[in-house]
């Protein structure tokens, strides 16, 4: 019996080697065209949104009011108790790069500065995403909370739903 027990502890340490993933280096253009590197920007921790194509676009606009009212406008029991960077991040890859000008002009107008201010247009390369965190669907937003180093606390995807903000809280507030 206790050389299985060992067996588990050997086990378990192997486990926690394992490397959290971490945020790849960019750089996002605000609407007001400040320019933000992240990780390097984040103070302590940030909620970022990311969404590479047009099929992810209406889930991670359904994201952007509940999760802005409660993480950012501090709606919410325990928003007090943390403070977060929150970034909305549309991605323009492939062949939308051609879309970033357009997009981001049409943005500026159209878009209330408490909100765009929280928006941050990425031009380049979606590979490094893929490899680092495994964002392969097209058709989803991509959620994570990272710390001031770049590594994934908690990670989502999907369509908006309560739980799963909760469960940003929550990872926000450890």
């Amino acid at each position: 019996m206790k050389r299985i027990i060992c067996a588990f502890a050997w086990v378990g340490a192997v486990v926690s080697l394992v490397a959290q993933p971490r945020m790849p280096l960019f750089v996002g253009e605000t609407v007001a065209g400040e320019i933000v590197e992240v990780p390097g920007a984040v103070k302590s921790k940030a909620v970022l949104c990311l969404a590479y194509d047009q099929k992810a676009s209406a889930s991670l606009e359904a994201w952007m009011a509940p999760a802005y009212l409660r993480l950012v406008a501090k709606h919410g029991m325990f928003s007090d108790t943390y403070e977060a960077d929150v970034w909305f991040v549309p991605m323009f890859v492939g062949m939308n790069k051609a879309a970033y000008g357009p997009t981001l002009k049409k943005f500026r107008k159209s878009t209330e500065p408490e909100v765009a201010e929280h928006v941050l247009f990425y031009q380049g390369e979606l590979e490094p995403f893929q490899e680092a965190l495994g964002m392969e669907r097209k058709d989803v937003p991509y959620i994570f909370v990272i710390d001031d180093q770049g590594r994934v606390l908690h990670r989502t995807e999907g369509a908006f739903e309560l739980e799963k903000l909760d469960r940003l809280e929550e990872v926000l507030m450890d």
